[in-house]
């Protein structure tokens, strides 16, 4: 057997124990394959190409692995963690359309980590969804909820993920950020987060996540929003609006960029479906 072919096969099949493992580590609660995504950067990509963003829309980021669909669905004002001490954070969030009306009733899913920077499904004993809402704007677009101050995470290092980062000589650091994944019919399906600036890690996520638009200035809660909103004057303050964009105005977007990208490659006559090319079999 030649050396190329040996090689060959010593790839494959590295390619395909590395896939093995990371099904074998995965469960309902992690998805190693949803971070290896993440970390090769195809997450972000496949985004950008389903998901371009609109001018004065808010940009989409990765998913990340530690979404899941038992939280709980409640009203604003709901406080995110269990943990009592870990620093509070008054999330103050609106979501609007791009000519600034409110949006009401848009389902507002967040979820983020603990003051340690661990997520509930990290935790063995997990016995309960913590660290995570769903949540409906009002009438005026608006929902707000008592999260943590985001802080720096590493992102799990046991299985292939970790591997990869270590053999590419990257840190596994995200820095401090929330989950948001905003969606109503008859609107694009928003999913991005809010980083704090100034962390450590901001100009190196692992997981290429961070964009200027989404990196947030942290403010703090005066007497007057402390009474509002039951709270302690001095906690931290985030406010932010988000702006969605209708589907027929991302699909129009989504076509224009995927005709744009098939011209410079010389290629003229593919059809597209739901904004994307696909081959032609007819």
């Amino acid at each position: 057997m030649s050396l190329c072919s040996r090689l060959g096969h010593l790839i494959r099949h590295t390619g395909i124990n590395f896939l093995t493992a990371a099904g074998q580590i995965s469960d309902d609660l992690r998805q190693e394959m949803i971070l290896i995504s993440d970390t090769l950067g195809v997450s972000l990509l496949v985004d950008a190409v389903n998901h371009p963003r609109a001018k004065g829309a808010t940009e989409g980021t990765v998913l990340g692995p530690f979404h899941t669909h038992d939280a709980p669905v409640t009203d604003s004002g709901y406080v995110l963690h269990s943990d009592e001490t870990a620093p509070k954070l008054l999330v103050l969030a609106s979501v609007k359309d791009k000519a600034g009306n409110p949006i009401t009733n848009v389902t507002c899913d967040v979820w983020e980590g603990d003051g340690f920077g661990f997520y509930d499904v990290q935790n063995p004993n997990r016995n309960h969804p913590d660290g995570r809402a769903v949540l409906r704007s009002d009438e005026e677009g608006l929902f707000y909820f008592v999260a943590v101050v985001p802080v720096p995470y590493p992102i799990p290092m046991d299985g292939p993920a970790g591997i990869m980062l270590t053999l590419l000589n990257r840190h596994p650091n995200r820095p401090g950020h929330i989950h948001f994944m905003l969606r109503k019919e008859g609107y694009d399906p928003l999913v991005t987060a809010l980083y704090p600036r100034g962390d450590p890690y901001e100009t190196s996520d692992p997981v290429f996540g961070v964009k200027d638009t989404l990196i947030v200035d942290l403010g703090e809660v005066d007497g007057s929003l402390a009474q509002r909103y039951n709270v302690q004057a001095g906690t931290k303050l985030l406010k932010y609006d988000f702006v969605l964009v209708e589907d027929g105005e991302a699909l129009q977007l989504r076509e224009e960029e995927s005709r744009a990208a098939l011209q410079k490659l010389g290629l003229h006559h593919l059809k597209m479906e739901n904004g994307l090319p696909v081959p032609d079999v007819d």
